[in-house]
């Protein structure tokens, strides 16, 4: 039985007619955008988890870039999603590629957060790689607690970004909390959980 149909068949009849208020001007007010700056503030606001994405490009030289749009999509199948800026040079290389890994950073990785937001060219230099199975589809970082490999589900094009939504197949952790730091008010903070009280 649907959720629906059980809700119908439970529910006491309703004699009461609720109000309805419709807009004099139907999708005027909806109509305009909120202007960049403000949508941009009001953002920050919005405390977001820090991790870099890792692939490989078609020679096989590790790319990746910090993102901060990532979240999880669906349980079944595992689904998770990070949205790129269509401007960004690891753009292209990384919503054409096979396979990429997400790598959930904790307050410890802030150093690694900013090399992976800086030069593209300087992003791998001096990085610890680990080895496995899964590095073979793509860069793992070693100093990430927790590495999320996923296989290209889709690439759905939004505004000025790209929506690149991954199947994970394999979770790599190095046996200790991952995950905890966030960017929010344009600037690193770290999220624990609250003491039980």
């Amino acid at each position: 039985m649907s959720a629906t149909s059980l809700l119908t068949e439970s529910a006491p009849p309703s004699t009461a007619t609720a109000p309805v208020h419709r807009s004099e001007t139907p999708g005027a007010f909806m109509a305009r955008d909120i202007p960049a700056d403000e949508f941009r503030a009001a953002m920050a606001s919005l405390a977001a988890p820090v991790t870099v994405v890792t692939c490989y490009d078609d020679t096989g030289s590790p790319r990746g870039l910090t993102a901060s749009a990532v979240s999880s999509l669906s349980l079944t199948p595992p689904l998770l999603l990070v949205c790129l800026d269509r401007g960004s040079r690891t753009h292209d290389v990384l919503t054409g590629a096979a396979a990429f890994t997400i790598h959930l950073l904790g307050p410890e990785n802030e150093a690694l957060a900013k090399k992976f937001a800086g030069p593209t060219e300087q992003r791998f230099e001096h990085v610890s790689l680990a080895g496995g199975p899964t590095s073979r589809h793509a860069p793992q970082l070693a100093d990430a607690a927790l590495r999320l490999t996923c296989a290209r589900h889709d690439v759905i094009e939004a505004g000025d970004h790209t929506i690149l939504v991954g199947r994970v197949a394999a979770a790599d952790c190095l046996g200790r909390p991952a995950g905890g730091l966030v960017w929010h008010h344009r600037g690193f903070a770290h999220a624990r959980p609250v003491e039980a009280r």
